[in-house]
């Protein structure tokens, strides 16, 4: 998928957040990618009885495109959808370690959406993670 727009992320997210593992939070998130290359990936969060063990969707997402793409691999774009145990969006942005994660494989172009307080927002990396880590 070479063209895509950000509604067909939404989509992707969204119908990835289903396959969500989520019996401890009730919590389900999905995540859609489009890489540089132009490949769209997906990926849900798995929760773990061990919470530390647990991945989000955002970097289930990252490691598929990795896998397939190698390391070179750099994110176009990032969508985060979620639902909570009523079926319904909450404002959420992507946590610490996602943010983290993101900015590894990021361009300055990079754009990453999530649910607001009134739609959705659409950040930079370095606006979504001012002062992230670096060596």
């Amino acid at each position: 998928m070479r063209i895509m727009d950000k509604a067909v992320l939404k989509a992707e997210a969204n119908k990835a957040l289903e396959n969500a593992y989520s019996p401890y939070s009730n919590f389900k998130v999905g995540a859609a990618i489009l890489t540089e290359a132009g490949h769209l990936y997906t990926g849900c969060n798995v929760e773990n009885v061990s919470y530390g063990l647990s991945i989000c969707a955002e970097r289930t997402a990252i490691t598929r495109a990795i896998a397939t793409e190698g390391p070179g691999m750099k994110l176009r774009e990032v969508f985060v959808a979620n639902r909570d145990e009523k079926g319904q969006s909450i404002p959420c942005s992507p946590c610490g370690a996602c943010r983290q994660f993101i900015a590894e494989f990021a361009t300055p172009t990079t754009q990453v959406h999530y649910a607001g307080d009134t739609g959705d927002v659409t950040k930079s990396v370095s606006d979504l993670l001012p002062d992230g880590f670096t060596l």
